[in-house]
């Protein structure tokens, strides 16, 4: 055969074969893009999907400040918007398989608010912090790392890093001018709560982890964006139009500088803006565990740490949503997990299927996943 000829067959063959198990990863201001057939999907199938996801979209009513202002200012006491907060106006999401994508809609360079997957972009700071020995263990006690009174006393003194990266802490006291016992408050009197011991309940409050996003800038010493933003997003080729916010309120000083202690969510306005392109960089970095073109970003052993259940709340690791026994997804794989925000924002990770799924205001997960799973043509 010509060398031209199997040089044509060798590129065909490339070209047919499924992508799972590839090392590519997308250039800046590049991402290729493959035929789901050539990646392993039954292209019918697959649209269903997609139409699925579109059809299960929620983008009104687009005035978020409303949205927030009716979903928790009538249960949470002394509730007001701390942060910015911008418009939603239509969904968008991202099949990706093999680092290429596969399936697309809606415009993927629109920034929008995130949300809750801010938390896990914060675990991912976390753990830069551990990987670089700044924090020598995360069973450490914070009071260690972060002088002053947010520590002190035989409760508060007692958290340590774990208990925040797990929302397992029950801090007492205020941030921000919010106390901790106002975000989803319980009880008939939740200003009198009963205290637990940290590490023993689980308990989802915005308070705290802008708590560990304050620690964590007493330990790196420059605002949070930063150190995103050189060590993850610029070597993963993200633009330059994410932005992560903190409140009008946020503000401290550090080694003489102002600085402004970014949110770990959108509850009370400001988190992280960003665009679906590059929520899925992110997305892609995690899937391949931390590795972005050969250059090692985060440590393999953090993502492993990071996405094991924890004790009190089996299907939550570090701020990362997990499938423990299957249960929140039974169609996927237990070892999948995923970052989930108000809304309908989920970045879904899933290394045994080498596939990645962003979704951008669209609150079925689980109907999503299920549908792309069952669109994948089985082994040979």
């Amino acid at each position: 055969m010509p060398r031209f000829a199997r040089f044509v067959l060798a590129a065909a063959l490339l070209c047919a074969a499924p992508a799972f198990a590839s090392d590519y990863v997308p250039p800046r201001h590049e991402w290729a893009r493959q035929a789901p057939a050539a990646a392993g999907f039954d292209p019918a199938k697959l649209a269903e999907a997609v139409e699925y996801a579109k059809g299960k979209a929620e983008v009104e009513p687009s005035d978020l400040r409303q949205v927030l202002l009716d979903a928790f200012g009538k249960r949470e006491p002394g509730y007001r918007i701390l942060g910015p907060v911008i418009p939603r106006a239509q969904a968008s999401g991202l099949i990706v398989r093999g680092g290429r994508i596969v399936a697309e809609w809606g415009d993927l360079d629109r920034v929008d608010m995130t949300f809750s997957v801010a938390k896990s972009y914060l675990a991912t700071v976390a753990g830069l912090a551990v990987d670089d020995g700044l924090i020598a263990s995360v069973d450490d006690r914070v009071a260690r790392y972060v002088p002053g009174p947010w520590f002190e006393g035989a409760h508060n003194g007692a958290i340590t890093w774990t208990h925040l990266l797990q929302q397992t802490s029950d801090w007492s006291g205020t941030l921000w001018d919010v106390p901790d016992w106002a975000d989803r408050p319980e009880g008939d009197d939740p200003s009198r709560r009963p205290l637990h011991a940290p590490g023993t309940r689980y308990k989802y409050n915005d308070v705290r982890v802008n708590l560990l996003a304050f620690g964590l800038l007493q330990v790196l010493r420059e605002p949070l964006p930063q150190v995103l933003k050189a060590r993850i997003m610029d070597p993963i080729g993200a633009s330059s139009t994410w932005r992560w916010h903190g409140y009008g309120n946020s503000w401290t000083e550090v080694d003489g500088l102002r600085m402004q202690s970014v949110s770990g969510g959108g509850h009370f306005g400001g988190g992280l803006f960003v665009s679906t392109a590059d929520h899925a960089r992110f997305g892609l970095l995690m899937l391949r565990e931390g590795e972005w073109g050969g250059r090692r970003l985060l440590s393999k052993e953090w993502i492993a740490r990071a996405t094991r259940p924890s004790p009190a709340k089996p299907d939550y690791g570090y701020l990362w949503w997990l499938n423990t026994g299957r249960q929140a997804i039974p169609a996927a794989p237990e070892s999948a997990y995923w970052a989930s925000g108000f809304g309908g924002h989920y970045l879904y990770i899933d290394r045994e299927h080498d596939l990645l799924i962003v979704l951008r205001w669209t609150p079925d997960l689980a109907g999503v996943v299920t549908r792309v799973l069952a669109a994948l043509r089985p082994r040979a």
